[in-house]
């Protein structure tokens, strides 16, 4: 009968990494997969059961519980010294299956920096009118300029994905006006140090330090029918079509 594997060592945030990537909708079966062996396998469990549980051979289960305990000491370092986006890609790493000899390269290496150069450009700068790319768009981009003789949007989806670029995706971010780094250091540290003495203040004199913000440009809609719940088979529907009832502004 076959013994009880030893107990694996994770860190809490280890653990925490782990449980994203069985649970990430984003992630893939295999890496779930092994994420979840791995937290089973902390949790006492032997190979055999382990296999049972999460479909795969005992054999398989040994092979990653021995890649996780090899890798555990690196992987603490890289715990209390860098980020924890790069924790995940390390672990995800550890968890991804070795590189084998197979088909070479469809494209070179400055092939796929100059895909991803072109990416980061603003569409309009090639003439587009769009405001963000589209697979479909770079892909035929890069074939219109000669950086490739054809590749399909898919292609570039990977290519993309493994650079972490996200055309559709966008935040907001404040431009200061002021260009002089010392002015601005300096109407900073107004803020600030109002913002440190208004307890202070309010003790002291009874006086109420105030911010005030707002939000423009705030229509209220309202559709047109009512929505239609869900029910067995199909999912709920909203009415497109809406009636405008002004624009408001609220101040804070």
């Amino acid at each position: 009968m076959p013994g009880k594997a030893a107990k694996l060592l994770i860190t809490e945030r280890q653990q925490a990494v782990l449980q994203q990537l069985t649970h990430a909708t984003t992630t893939s079966k295999r890496l779930s997969q092994r994420a979840q062996l791995i937290l089973l396998a902390f949790g006492g469990l032997r190979n055999e059961d382990i296999a049972l549980h999460i479909n795969l051979e005992r054999h398989q289960v040994g092979i990653w519980r021995r890649r996780w305990a090899n890798a555990f000491a690196r992987l603490t370092v890289i715990e209390c010294t860098q980020t924890k986006a790069e924790l995940r890609r390390a672990i995800a790493l550890v968890l991804d299956d070795d590189q084998r000899c197979g088909a070479p390269p469809k494209f070179t290496p400055e092939q796929l920096v100059l895909i991803i150069a072109t990416a980061c450009e603003p569409p309009e700068q090639s003439g587009r009118p769009i405001t963000h790319w589209t697979q479909r768009e770079l892909a035929d981009e890069v074939c219109r300029r000669g950086i490739v003789a054809s590749i399909s949007p898919t292609q570039i989806g990977r290519i993309l994905n493994e650079a972490e670029l996200r055309p559709h995706r966008s935040r907001y971010w404040l431009n200061t006006k002021e260009k002089d780094p010392e002015t601005f250091a300096r109407q900073a540290q107004t803020v600030c140090d109002t913002y440190q003495q208004a307890p202070e203040r309010y003790q002291r004199d009874g006086t109420h330090t105030v911010c005030i913000d707002e939000k423009t440009g705030m229509q209220a809609l309202q559709r047109i029918a009512p929505d239609l719940q869900m029910v067995p088979g199909l999912q709920a529907r909203l009415e497109f079509e809406y009636e405008r009832h002004g624009t408001l502004c609220l101040t804070a």
